[in-house]
């Protein structure tokens, strides 16, 4: 393994470091994808490295969904616990050993020191500080602790702690978001940066690691602002250099609270499955917090790492507005390719169950996908808006067949009418299907005396019959998909329902 030398490192090198304790966040989500496009922008390297030290949470089912939903949006790492590379390994919990070595140099230099005092005692503290209008933190009893009271209570296996010593100092550092940013050392009390030798947490093995992998700049959440002065206090009391720092912008419901399950899905596997494309979420990402400064608003990943600057990354927080992704989506899946887009669709409708072997040809399929592609926002939609096209019978009410303020009897004579000039029609084909039915709207209108220019009074009733639902492509479509005998048979079931 390399050693990072204690200079500030020149070469942009990048890193993702997300907990294996649950699925990937599109907070979190996002973050990679500033940072990949950060370190191809400055050709540099771009890092996944896994936090597991938290042993009880994390698992390696969410480490393996970490990494194929990352692929699965195309940002794709350099080094990682997939790939390897020159700092492996890449998972906190293969690195025990190297972070018990900084551990110890704390402990010998009496910058870190030995805690044994109980929740309880703790508890107690805290709530005597703040009865006092006081910000709580630790109060520094076991700061002076004798070694041989140290030694005895090892010895005797007492419950411990290792908290780091936190200079009573302000801390100054430069984020590349939010300009200069200042810490009251004072405030934040000594840290427990480890429950014992073997098992370091998350402020003291980020700040070995980065080092170690000799992390350049540091690209997260405006949530982890507030570790910054901990984690910069630990870089200088083992003599590391400090990285740059870039606290992304928080992502807020529309109502402005932080996202979370409470208001919709979180995780990226979720939108996965939903039928997300992973350009259309890339986009709509990249877009939550950085702005090209232009009215352009479709980027594909290559123009992205071309265009994409931090700088142009905001302080305020960015709305996630689904609504907008949805739209966003629809516009990626209008340009895909039949071809392309009838195999992404294909797994939403065989787990509809409406896709069976042998049952549609592919021709066919691409026809009814190419129908419905402008009014799906997902994939996962393909089932609803054409499963009538798979049934063998519809199911609906008769209700629906109703055109403005039409009886029964007159929307049986506006099905015969069609069926008459359907069962006539000699090429079944979208044109001419199309031709025919139009020119039946001004027969039937002139024949009932109806308003001349409402074609409802004849194509309602039909579309409503051959799809059984409220919005549907047109009569003309769904009849040239449906082939005569399908269709006419549809027609007789719903004249039988006004039986």
């Amino acid at each position: 393994m390399k050693t990072a030398k204690k200079t500030e490192i020149k070469k942009v090198r990048v890193r993702f470091a997300p907990s294996p304790t649950g699925p990937l966040h599109v907070g979190g989500s996002r973050t990679a994808l500033f940072n990949y496009l950060f370190a191809k922008k400055n050709k540099g390297k771009f890092i996944l490295r896994i936090e597991d030290t938290d042993t009880q949470r994390s698992e390696q089912k969410w480490t393996d969904e970490i990494i194929e939903e990352l692929k699965w949006l195309g940002v794709q790492w350099d080094e990682g616990p997939d790939i390897s590379g020159d700092f492996e390994p890449y998972k906190q919990s293969q690195r025990l050993d190297i972070y018990e070595k900084y551990l110890k140099q704390l402990l010998k230099d009496k910058k870190a020191y030995y805690c044994f005092c109980t929740e309880e005692e703790l508890e107690s503290v805290r709530q005597e500080q703040m009865s006092r209008g006081l910000a709580p933190k630790y109060n520094g009893k076991c700061t002076h602790l004798s070694e041989v009271i140290v030694s005895k209570n090892l010895s005797e296996n007492k419950s411990s702690v290792i908290r780091f010593k936190i200079e009573n100092k302000k801390i100054k550092f430069n984020d590349l978001i939010r300009g200069e940013v200042e810490f009251d050392a004072n405030l934040l009390g000594d840290v427990v940066i480890a429950k014992n030798l073997k098992a370091p947490l998350y402020h003291f093995a980020v700040v070995v690691d980065d080092f170690l992998m000799q992390i350049s700049h540091v690209i997260r959440g405006e949530e982890h602002l507030s570790n910054t002065p901990r984690q910069i206090l630990i870089q200088e009391a083992l003599d590391f250099y400090q990285p740059t720092y870039a606290h992304l912008p928080l992502m807020l419901n529309t109502d402005r609270s932080k996202l979370s399950k409470r208001q919709g899905d979180v995780a990226l596997a979720d939108y996965h499955k939903q039928g997300y494309l992973p350009e259309a979420l890339v986009n709509f990402m990249v877009l939550l917090g950085w702005n090209p400064g232009t009215e352009k608003e479709l980027f594909s990943l290559a123009h992205l790492v071309k265009e994409f600057s931090i700088e142009k990354v905001q302080k305020a927080g960015a709305i996630f507005n689904i609504q907008r992704l949805d739209y966003l989506n629809g516009l990626y899946i209008r340009e895909k390719s039949i071809d392309k887009l009838t195999e992404l669709c294909v797994p939403f409708l065989k787990e509809a169950g409406l896709l069976v072997q042998g049952q549609i040809s592919q021709g066919k399929l691409q026809e009814i996908i190419e129908i419905s592609r402008t009014r799906m926002k997902k994939l996962s939609e393909i089932s609803g808006l054409s499963d009538f096209f798979f049934a063998n019978k519809l199911t609906f009410s008769k209700d629906l067949l109703k055109w403005q303020k039409m009886s029964d009897q007159e929307i049986k004579d506006s099905l015969n009418f069609s069926k008459d000039i359907l069962s006539n029609v000699k090429k079944w084909s979208l044109k001419e299907l199309e031709q025919k039915l139009l020119e039946g709207c001004e027969k039937f209108n002139k024949e009932k005396n109806y308003p001349e220019k409402n074609k409802g009074y004849l194509l309602w009733p039909l579309r409503s019959a051959l799809s059984g639902k409220q919005q549907s492509p047109s009569p003309f479509e769904i009849a040239d998909i449906l082939g005569r005998e399908k269709t006419i048979k549809r027609i007789d079931e719903a004249v039988k329902m006004l039986l």
